[in-house]
């Protein structure tokens, strides 16, 4: 393996740079969009619970001891509740805007290192054809050996580009459709809490 990094010449250093803080982001955001981080099991239906029994007070004791995302969009709303509910969906909008931003940080960068490795490798195939190029300029094209090591520059650092960018761009485009799928769940979960807040302010 190290052999291959020396002949792929100065560009694999960047290109295992990156590799190694896309696999920290990947794992980093698997542990931070597990479910229960998000909308725990349950919660929802134990807050939609109280509310419909008209249990304000029990409903936000439940969000202020849960530290997931849903409890803290629903906690913004139920402590709006004297206020309005126009100011109510304000909060549960502005909290709820807040936790999306949360829930899809960093994820972006590993669309970025996908479309960056492999411009990397193209650059240490132009490197490595350059080499190649002035070996021939030099000595000719008599004798091979001097042209190998800029083939395999050109050769590793394509390819280990490439073998980077595709697993990274996977990753990137299942850490993206998990986060929106939360978020969709979270913002069909808010609608219904606003609902029941609102029949519960109608009833007062």
């Amino acid at each position: 393996m190290f052999d291959l990094i020396v002949k792929g010449g100065i560009f694999m250093y960047p290109i295992i740079f990156c590799s190694i803080v896309a696999l920290a982001i990947f794992l980093e955001r698997l542990w931070v969009l597990r479910r229960k981080n998000i909308i725990p099991q349950d919660f929802v239906g134990n807050v939609e619970g109280l509310l419909k029994k008209q249990k304000i007070s029990e409903a936000v004791f439940l969000c202020q001891n849960d530290i997931s995302s849903i409890a803290k969009i629903f906690l913004a709303g139920l402590r709006s509740t004297q206020k309005g509910m126009w100011l109510v969906k304000e909060a549960i909008e502005e909290r709820g805007s807040r936790e999306a931003t949360i829930l899809e940080k960093n994820v972006d960068i590993l669309s970025t290192i996908a479309n960056l490795t492999p411009l990397l490798g193209l650059l240490g195939t132009v490197s490595g054809m350059i080499k190649t190029f002035n070996a021939i300029s030099v000595q000719g094209i008599g004798n091979p050996a001097p042209l190998a090591g800029g083939i395999a520059e050109a050769l590793i650092t394509t390819a280990t580009g490439l073998c980077i960018a595709i697993p990274t761009l996977v990753c990137y485009r299942f850490l993206k459709d998990k986060a929106s799928s939360l978020i969709f769940e979270m913002e069909e979960n808010s609608i219904r809490l606003v609902d029941l807040m609102d029949n519960y302010s109608n009833s007062k």
